[in-house]
Order: structure tokens, then C-alpha cells, then sequence
């Protein structure tokens, strides 16, 4: 399997905004469906955010409006614009593949975001 790489997060105060970013060799090219996950210490994973072959995309709750998800196919990339920022966001973010490439790609090793004033 290839692992996926994460980065872009790092510090940011509320309000203000990240983009995080999935890549691999191939892996948007592949079609591969992606999610989003977070974890903040102490805390379980949660799921953020959904990208599948078809192209429809899903939000949790606590980041629809905020949270953008998108696939750049030239990059291999999978972006999380992530906009207007709070406090309760400061995770470790990572990407995963969905079932359909889940035998080709594992899960990233995430990237922190941290959200203070």
C-alpha cells in the first residue's frame, strides 16, 4: 500500500483559514474516493468530510458552510479549504481512502491544526 501524505495545517487564530492537503501518486487520477477524519487529544476520530468516485461530497454537521472538500486530478491532490476556524476545530487531521482503493492507499499520518488566539 501507498500512504497518503497530509500537510498544511500549523497555528491559526478563529477565523481565520487553512487548506489541508491529501496526495499520492496517482490517487485522484485512480478516482479514489477520499475522507476526512479528525482527532483531538483526548478524544475519538471523528469524520469530517467525504469525497466519493462519483464526485458528491458530505460535510459533518459541525463544519457544513465552513469546510470545502475538492480534488485536483494535475496535483493527485485532495484539498480541506477550511474557513472561518474555531477553536473546537484544533485537531489532528487526516486522509483515508474510501473502500474502493482502500487495497491500493492506507490512511496518511495527519497533519495538526490548532486554532488559538
Amino acid at each position: 500500500q501507498v500512504q497518503l501524505v497530509e500537510s498544511g495545517g500549523g497555528l491559526v487564530q478563529p477565523g481565520g483559514s487553512l487548506r489541508l492537503s491529501c496526495t499520492a501518486p496517482n490517487f485522484v487520477r485512480n478516482n479514489c474516493g477520499v475522507d476526512w477524519y479528525r482527532q483531538a487529544a483526548g478524544k475519538q476520530r471523528e469524520w469530517v468530510s467525504s469525497s466519493t468516485v462519483s464526485g458528491s461530497t458530505t460535510y459533518a454537521d459541525s463544519v457544513k458552510g465552513r469546510f470545502t472538500i475538492s480534488k485536483h486530478k494535475p496535483m493527485d491532490t485532495v484539498f480541506l479549504q477550511m474557513n472561518n476556524l474555531k477553536p473546537e476545530d484544533t485537531a489532528m487531521y487526516s486522509c483515508a481512502p474510501r473502500v474502493d482503493c482502500s487495497s491500493i492507499y492506507s490512511r496518511g499520518q495527519g497533519t495538526q491544526v490548532t486554532v488559538s488566539s
